[in-house]
């Protein structure tokens, strides 16, 4: 059984849903189950609208949501059979009442909780699932939509939720198992889920390609097609580098690092279900099926390049820390982190020295309570406009010389920290955002002037 999993861009439109079909269709031989994203930039514009609601405009919220509505009647019309259309506009007139009394309420309320934003932006994979099944139907496809937030069960963390496995594996036996073994095709929408008592969450934005491996891992698949709008994972931004080119083969776990320090292809957290069940994942491109893809697997291939791919994030923060009095005490590191655990703030790189420790964060909504704390015991300052660069590959930890040939890849660019001891696949800079491209380009040339054709494409 295969899932295969359609990010946003690969049903934008008619014509891409379109394409999707026929990709589906042609490979409806064996078992399927498919997972899509919203159509489009659908949840950002339901995020959208629901703050132009909490700020008190509620009129232009509802002229937003009759536009929304309006995207998506265009770009269906021409994809569902024609006995499906009254039950489709059905389904869209439902949802979209629903949302518009949802925009009413936070228009009084005059604020957007985390539990409101997950019920809001759930809409987009309830509506682009439901068009999806019908699309299918209409190519001859004996597909069925599954409500997700009946399968995939989470905790209650709203905006982020983590799934109750256990559970969640229990309906998918119960629930889905039985549609694929009759020979149905479940189509389901990442992304969304609920808590034990039924109230809609979701796991992040990004969160389908997780809905993909959890769905994968709990039936068991034999493999996971995680579908986008590039040809597979490259090694770099193809925004910044071009040519980038496409990795044939690469494992989990640098898959996983890539997806963590920014690589736009996949969400950080797919990565686990499937490690766990040793299932392969394979990216590949809606707009260009005959491509290949790139094929992630439990362990890397003989013969592979130390380096495969250059991830970088932006918008990062650099607090440093300096306090003198409390130079190697006891517990100095402690109070450090016990103040962005308190506000909830990920730290993406620590370095030390004897007088200082310097962290990366890339959400900054509590720094200046944070700084304040932090105050009290030590100096603090923030650094912002920075950016994190991320060489990535398995090899790296065994390779004498890789930081010597970074080294002189930059010679020209300033280099505020570095990190390789946390992990023996990454080699991972900070540096001032302006300098990211000319960064990427430097290493990128460095390491893939050469490369060996059993790995890139």
């Amino acid at each position: 059984m295969i899932v295969m999993k359609f990010g946003g861009s690969s049903i934008e439109s008619a014509d891409a849903v379109q394409r999707v079909t026929g990709i589906i269709a042609g490979r409806a031989q064996r078992p399927l189950l498919v997972v899509v994203s919203a159509m489009g930039k659908t949840t950002d514009r339901l995020i959208e609208i629901g703050r132009t609601a909490a700020n008190g405009d509620i009129d232009g919220a509802l002229g937003k949501l009759n536009s929304l509505r309006e995207f998506h009647a265009v770009e269906t019309a021409s994809v569902v059979a024609p006995q499906a259309e009254a039950a489709l506009e059905k389904h869209f007139e439902d949802h979209f009442h629903e949302l518009a009394e949802l925009l009413r309420g936070l228009s009084i309320l005059g604020e957007l909780s985390a539990r409101s934003l997950d019920v809001l932006s759930s809409y987009g994979e309830r509506l682009s699932s439901v068009v999806i099944t019908e699309a299918l139907r209409a190519q001859g496809l004996a597909a069925e939509h599954i409500d997700s937030r009946e399968v995939i069960v989470t905790d209650d963390r709203f905006g982020e939720a983590s799934p109750l496995v256990d559970e969640t594996n229990a309906r998918l036996a119960r629930l889905v198992r039985p549609l694929i073994d009759t020979g149905r095709i479940p189509v389901m929408g990442g992304f969304i889920a609920s808590t034990m008592n039924g109230i809609t969450s979701t796991l992040g934005r990004g969160g389908s390609d997780f809905t993909a491996s959890l769905v994968g891992a709990g039936l068991t698949a034999e493999e996971i097609e995680i579908w986008t709008d590039v040809d597979g994972v490259l090694t770099a931004d193809p925004s910044l580098i071009s040519p980038a080119r496409r990795i044939r083969i690469m494992s989990f776990a640098e898959a996983s690092e890539l997806a963590y320090f920014g690589a736009r292809v996949l969400h950080p957290s797919t990565m686990l279900p499937a490690v766990r069940n040793n299932i392969p994942i394979r990216v590949l491109n809606s707009r260009n099926p005959e491509v290949e893809g790139t094929l992630i697997v439990a362990e890397h291939a003989e013969g592979q390049s130390i380096i495969k791919s250059i991830a970088y994030q932006e918008g990062i923060t650099v607090v440093e820390v300096r306090s003198t009095r409390m130079l190697m005490a006891h517990g100095f590191l402690a109070k450090i982190f016990e103040v962005f655990d308190r506000y909830e703030t990920s730290v993406d790189m620590v370095t030390t020295s004897e007088v200082s420790v310097s962290l990366t964060i890339d959400d900054t909504t509590h720094l200046p309570d944070m700084v304040q704390e932090l105050q009290e015991f030590a100096e603090v300052t923030p650094v912002s406009d920075q950016g994190i660069v991320c060489v990535v590959g398995d090899n790296i930890g065994y390779t004498p010389g890789i930081a010597a040939r970074i080294f002189q890849a930059l010679e020209q660019i300033n280099i505020r920290m570095i990190s390789q001891g946390a992990s023996r696949l990454n080699v991972s800079l900070v540096v001032d955002e302006k300098d990211l491209r000319r960064t990427v380009e430097a290493l990128h040339a460095t390491f893939f002037s050469q490369v060996n054709e059993k790995v890139f494409a």
